[in-house]
Parts: C-alpha cells; structure tokens; sequence
C-alpha cells in the first residue's frame, strides 16, 4: 500500500513548481561512480576486522593496513567479501532486465535461487521464498527472526543512487525491495542509508544530511532513537567519538531477534551498525580518510560500516575528488567481475547511471543533453513498524541440529 500511494503522490510532494536542484550529467556520473568506488574501498578497507571486534572498539595502536595491492587482492582471492555489492547488484540486475517497475517477487526469486551463499536475513528470507513464503512476509519478524540485522541495511546503496535527490523514489524502492529479508529496524536501516545517498546528491554538509536523512524513519521506531541519541552525543562530545560509542553500546547494545547474536558479543543489529556509521561520518568531518577508520575502528560489522559511510562521503565528493592515497589500486580492478555476477564496478556505475536518469524522468524531472533538472523533495517518514513488539530477551540457548528427511534431533546448550 505504501508503495502504491508513494507512486501516486511523488509529484504532489515535491516542492513548488520551479524548485529542483540542476546537476550536469557529468556531475552527476561523477558522483554515481564516488558512491560505487568509495564503498568497494570501504569494505576492502575494513574486511581483514570484520566481526574481530565485538563489544570493543579497535585500539589506535593497531594498524589498518591500506596499499596499492588490497582491491585486487580481495576482488581475486577474498570475492565473497564484496557480498552487500554482489547483493546490489541482483537487485539492480533484475531492474534492469525487467524495468524499475520489476515486482518484489520477482527480485525475491532471483535472489532466493542465486549461487551464492547467504547469511542471517538474506539466508532466512531465501528459505521462505523457496518455501512459498513470499514477499513481504518473507522478511517480517514473524517468519524471519534476523529481521531486525543489517542485510538490507548494506544492500540499500543502489536505492539511493538510482534516487538523485529523490527521497521518496529512494523509499519507493525499499519498500519493495527491504521487506524481501527484513522488517522493522531492518527496514528502516535500508531506508535511511537509501535517503543518505539521496541527499547527498544535492547536498554537502555531512550533519546536515545524517539530520536530514532520519526524517525518512518513524520517530517513534527505536532505529530513530538510537541514530537521534548519536547526533546528541556528537554534540555533547564533539572531540571524542569513543565517549559516543560508549554511549551507544550502553544503551543499545542488545540484540534482541537474531539468534546468533541475542545475549551473545556478536550483533549484527541494523540500528547499532548504523550509529557506527554515524559516528563515521560526524566525527570524520568530511574527511574520507578519518571517516573510514572511525567507522571500522567502532568494531562489529566494520567492514560494510566503512563502506556505507565512505560512499556516503563518495557521493558528495564525487569520484574525480576522490584522495589518491584511497583509489591506489583502483583502476586495476575496476573491470573485474563482481563474484558471482557478471557486472564490474565500471558496468555498475553504467546501470547506476542509466537507473538515475530514469528515475528522474519518472518522478516527473528533466533530462536535457548536458544537464538534469531534479524537482526537489521532502523528506517524509515511511510508516511505523517494530519487530518482536513487547518482547524481552528471556535467555539464550544453542540448537544443535541437523535436520535430516527423518525429522530434526537436537541437542540444547544453555
């Protein structure tokens, strides 16, 4: 339903007529591909700490090693790093082979049968699928108990940079695509990153746009609080991002659904995540280089933080603007397969930019031969929904089971 009045009023919410925001089409490529290119750089970057660092932040006397040999290193011998590109790029695929308009069952069966393997939300939204749990109910909480963790979060990217300054388009494309795998905070996390590119399109203050972007979430949702409790602390300690992340692992450090963190270090929660990736970006300063290492230096999933708070910056910077220190390396494996798909990081930022053009066709913009005219549009909340309401974590057991044609035999750990 949300879907389907978002398409009717798109035009209706957009500023007064004259109001749009005018990119030249080389601008707007440039900033396509900083989004794509900083994000590869941000996963390569944080992948040797993934999940390392749980409950702890990394030491500044550990080193995070970065060189000329790392983007093609891991592209070659490490590909199933890249997995929230590779997932991006189904997605996009699919929308490219069938049009914008390509229905969530659709999306869901290409990624429910793809070769790859998937973990948490993805994994347990594939099995419904393939189970004749469809869309959306594939991802509620009910039938999926990772709806609240961080896949649609990481895989949210293409959303938004197909959605120049469109927010409402950006949203548009979450509903359909972010309630496959998740729910809830889940959701809300791929919608917010969604509205972050979006916005940082046409804008370039970095805490103007985390502000901006939260408006797209439900105030009343707990993903709301935990991002608003991050700009507070920012602002009561502005020099300190560590006295921040105190504060958000003390009060949002529990998960609650999914199975393989609740009561335990490990949390893969949407909402934690994301406050990593707002700390990144407001104590990082507009600055590529900090805004990376804080955001991997917060722990957890520190290699996909990194990546959405860099193509954050990517985006507004564009790729041209991009240091040197950070794209070494980059041109030599640009025009590498992502695994299992057959599309580079160059066919990406082509699909990206033919998707984006679209768009803005679509939602009522114009496109010329040498620039876009964007209609400007509000920020609006998607509507309310929560996982596991009025649940607490109770305690936590470990299943070991084997499932087998006979029926399951488990055996308990407390």
């Amino acid at each position: 339903m949300f879907r389907i009045c978002l398409l009717a009023t798109l035009g209706l919410l957009a500023f007064p007529l004259g109001a749009q925001h005018v990119l030249s089409l080389e601008t707007l490529q440039d900033k396509i591909k900083g989004a794509w290119a900083a994000q590869t750089i941000g996963v390569t970057y944080g992948g040797p700490t993934e999940f390392r660092y749980r409950q702890r932040t990394i030491p500044d006397e550990t080193e995070i090693i970065w060189n000329d040999t790392l983007l093609t290193y891991w592209m070659t011998w490490h590909p199933g790093l890249y997995d929230d590109i590779y997932m991006d790029l189904t997605f996009m695929q699919v929308l490219d082979d069938l049009g914008l308009d390509a229905p969530a069952s659709a999306i869901g069966e290409a990624y429910a049968r793809a070769d790859y393997p998937l973990w948490h939300a993805n994994q347990q939204g594939r099995y419904n699928i393939l189970r004749g749990i469809l869309p959306p109910e594939s991802g509620h909480w009910r039938h999926n108990p990772h709806a609240d963790d961080i896949d649609f979060q990481i895989e949210a990217d293409f959303a938004g940079i197909m959605n120049p300054g469109l927010p409402l388009g950006a949203a548009m494309i979450c509903d359909k695509v972010g309630h496959i795998m998740n729910y809830g905070d889940g959701y809300y996390g791929g919608v917010y990153v969604a509205t972050l590119y979006s916005l940082a399109f046409v804008r370039d203050d970095v805490a103007g746009i985390v502000s901006e972007a939260l408006r797209a979430i439900p105030p009343q949702s707990t993903f709301y609080q935990c991002i608003a409790d991050v700009i507070r602390w920012h602002g009561a300690y502005p020099t300190d991002w560590r006295q921040t992340w105190r504060a958000v692992e003390e009060k949002w450090g529990e998960d609650l659904g999914c199975p393989d963190g609740a009561g335990r270090p490990f949390n893969i929660d949407a909402k934690l995540n994301a406050a990593y990736v707002v700390i990144g970006l407001l104590y990082g300063g507009g600055d590529l280089g900090r805004t990376l290492e804080i955001s991997t230096r917060c722990g957890q999933d520190s290699d996909c933080n990194p990546a959405t708070a860099g193509a954050i910056l990517g985006t507004i910077m564009g790729y041209e603007a991009l240091p040197a220190y950070w794209t070494q390396g980059l041109a030599e494996m640009e025009d590498l397969d992502f695994a299992h798909t057959t599309i580079s990081l160059n066919d990406a930022y082509d699909m990206s930019f033919r998707h984006a053009l679209e768009m803005i066709r679509m939602q009522g913009g114009i496109v010329g031969r040498r620039q876009v005219e964007i209609p400007q549009q509000q920020v609006l909340p998607v509507p309310l929904e929560q996982s596991f309401p009025g649940y607490r974590l109770a305690e936590s057991r470990h299943l070991a089971e084997r499932i087998t044609a006979a029926g399951p035999t488990a055996r308990a750990y407390a």
